[in-house]
C-alpha cells in the first residue's frame, strides 16, 4: 500500500486545500476535523505522516502529539498554525515534531516536510520490524542460553563462562551453537549487537 499523508484541522476550506495539494503530487490523503475523530481511526499499517493544527476546540494539536507519543505507533508530524509563538514550537520540535509551519506557509515547504517525514517513518518502521524479528528470534532461547548470551557478549571466552554458571566448557560451546543457529548469526559481533538493540535505552523504556 502507498504512503498515506493525514490531515487533522477543523478548518474544512484548510482540509480541502491541503488534500489537493497532496494529492497532486500523487499521495494518498485522509482528512479529520478534530483529534478525537483521527483517535477513533484505524490506521493502516503503512508508511504515514500527520500533519496536524495546532489550535482546534477539545484536544490541541499538542495534546494529540502527547497521546500518539505514549502509543506503540509513532507518526512523525508536521505542525502547522495560523498562531503560532516561539514557545509553541519549542515545545512542540522538543516532542519530537518534524516540522513547524506558520500559515501562510509556501506549499512547496510542507511538500518537502511531508516527504522528509515519509522517509522517517518509512526507515522507522524497517527498524520496529527488524527489532520484532530480533525478538521473536531471541524468545526461542532456553534460560540457560540467555544466560550464556548476557556472559559472551560481555566478552568472556568459552572456560570464563563455564565457571560463572557452574558448567563445563563443552556445554557453553553447545550453547553458543545453538545461540548462533536460533539467533541466525555467524559471527559474536553480529549477536552481540543483536543484543544490544533489545536493551532499552539508558534512563528509559523501549519504545
Amino acid at each position: 500500500m502507498n504512503p498515506i499523508v493525514f490531515v487533522v484541522d477543523d478548518d474544512l476550506s484548510v482540509r480541502e486545500a491541503l488534500s489537493s495539494l497532496i494529492r497532486s503530487v500523487g499521495l494518498q490523503v485522509q482528512t479529520f476535523a478534530s483529534a478525537k475523530e483521527f483517535l477513533a481511526f484505524e490506521r493502516p499499517q503503512v508508511t504515514a505522516c500527520l500533519v496536524l493544527d495546532v489550535r482546534m476546540p477539545g484536544l490541541n494539536g499538542l495534546e494529540l502529539q502527547r497521546e500518539l507519543a505514549r502509543g506503540d505507533r509513532p507518526l512523525p508530524i508536521i505542525f502547522i498554525t495560523g498562531h503560532g509563538d516561539i514557545p509553541m514550537t519549542v515545545r512542540a520540535m522538543k516532542a519530537g515534531a518534524v516540522d513547524f509551519l506558520p500559515k501562510p506557509f509556501r506549499e512547496q515547504d510542507l511538500l518537502d516536510a511531508i516527504a522528509h517525514s515519509l522517509e522517517l517513518d518509512s526507515v522507522a518502521r524497517q527498524q520496529r520490524a527488524e527489532l520484532a524479528q530480533i525478538q521473536t528470534r531471541y524468545d526461542t532461547l532456553t534460560a540457560r542460553e540467555r544466560e550464556v548470551v548476557a556472559l559472551v557478549v560481555r566478552g568472556m571466552r568459552n572456560k570464563e563462562t563455564a565457571a560463572e554458571l557452574g558448567i563445563t566448557e563443552v556445554t557453553v560451546k553447545v550453547h553458543r551453537h545453538n545461540v548462533m543457529e536460533k539467533m541466525g548469526v555467524r559471527s559474536l559481533p553480529a549477536l552481540a549487537g543483536m543484543v544490544k538493540r533489545l536493551q532499552p535505552p539508558e534512563g528509559g523504556h523501549r519504545a
